[in-house]
């Protein structure tokens, strides 16, 4: 909406040019509202955004997107759950938590599952979980860093309270592990490869351990389906177009990748593996509620390990927080 003071300079322009140029001042603005605003951040199944952009594939299937990045990560949901974006790039645990507060979002699309990206890392004088009871762990605080620390310390007899918590964002929980400031740090890639070529670090336990509960996901503003769902759903044609990219030029996909986060093609490449992207047909299984691995049916685990830790207040109406139609309308 104009300011006042721009009001008052429109008023001036009719004045002086008439109305054609009224009319066209009034319009540039809402030329300016159709743009769809997503917030990125780095993660292979996100970053693999701009392989969408850079390729055409957005302008393609007649989606107006703006990336919007973020260094950190829990800034980009805090973003969304506010409306300063129309949607966002997050983890379905971290978002059971704004749908627990009642905010009015919906996962719209499955980016992909985690599959080993994510990482508890532990120094070598660390050798199992025992081993970890009274030490620091550096990761940021009730993301799904969180989660997959209160996993792994369940899965294997222990709580969170067993453990020191260092609350930092995960390039600096892997700056904190790497200078031998914390004992621990559970982190996503690049940070896992990094600690891991190091010698610092291992993983003591990662997403693998966990299948099927870390899907990363396009999440968006109630307001957003219902004004932009043309952008929503075109967003969603390109990314499987993106995803098919990816798996048919892989050297390619990771030129453009590795670009956004400042890495050698070479070295982003090795992350992918632990990408499970997700296509058009594991999309609708994702969406599928009488699927054991859908994202309704993982809900309750991922709840249950959020409550039980204290990670979100309430309960969270997991059916109610996805929309399907829009990938229904993408596939037509």
């Amino acid at each position: 909406m104009p300011s006042l003071a721009a009001s008052s300079s429109l008023k001036h322009l009719a004045r002086c040019f008439g109305a054609v140029a009224l009319a066209a001042a009034l319009l540039a603005p809402r030329l300016a509202q159709a743009e769809i605003k997503v917030g990125v951040s780095d993660w292979p199944g996100w970053v693999a955004w701009y392989v969408a952009e850079q390729k055409g594939m957005f302008k393609k299937h007649g989606a107006d997107v703006k990336l919007v990045w973020f260094a950190n990560y829990t800034d980009s949901i805090s973003a969304l759950s506010s409306g300063q974006l129309d949607a966002n790039s997050q983890t379905w645990s971290d978002t059971l938590g704004p749908l627990a507060k009642g905010i009015p979002i919906k996962a719209v699309l499955v980016n992909d599952n985690s599959a080993g990206n994510d990482a508890l890392m532990v120094s070598p004088k660390i050798k199992d979980f025992k081993a970890l009871k009274g030490k620091s762990v550096a990761l940021e605080q009730y993301s799904v860093s969180h989660f997959v620390l209160a996993t792994a310390l369940t899965k294997n007899g222990m709580k969170p309270s067993d453990v020191k918590i260092v609350n930092l964002p995960a390039g600096d929980a892997a700056a904190a592990f790497l200078a031998g400031r914390v004992d621990a740090a559970v982190v996503w890639n690049p940070w896992v490869n990094q600690i891991q070529q190091s010698g610092k670090g291992r993983a003591l336990f990662t997403s693998k351990d966990m299948p099927g509960l870390v899907p990363d996901l396009l999440v968006a503003q109630d307001k957003a389906i219902k004004e932009k769902r043309k952008d929503l759903v075109g967003m969603i044609k390109a990314w499987f177009e993106a995803e098919a990219f990816i798996r048919s030029k892989p050297d390619e996909a990771a030129q453009i990748m590795a670009k956004v986060v400042s890495m050698k093609p070479d070295e982003y490449k090795v992350f992918l593996p632990g990408t499970a992207f997700f296509d058009a047909n594991a999309n609708k299984a994702a969406f599928d509620a009488k699927n054991a691995k859908s994202l309704v049916a993982v809900a309750p685990t991922i709840a249950s390990f959020l409550n039980e830790h204290k990670l979100i207040e309430g309960t969270a109406d997991a059916a109610k927080g996805v929309d399907a139609t829009l990938l229904q309308d993408a596939l037509k």
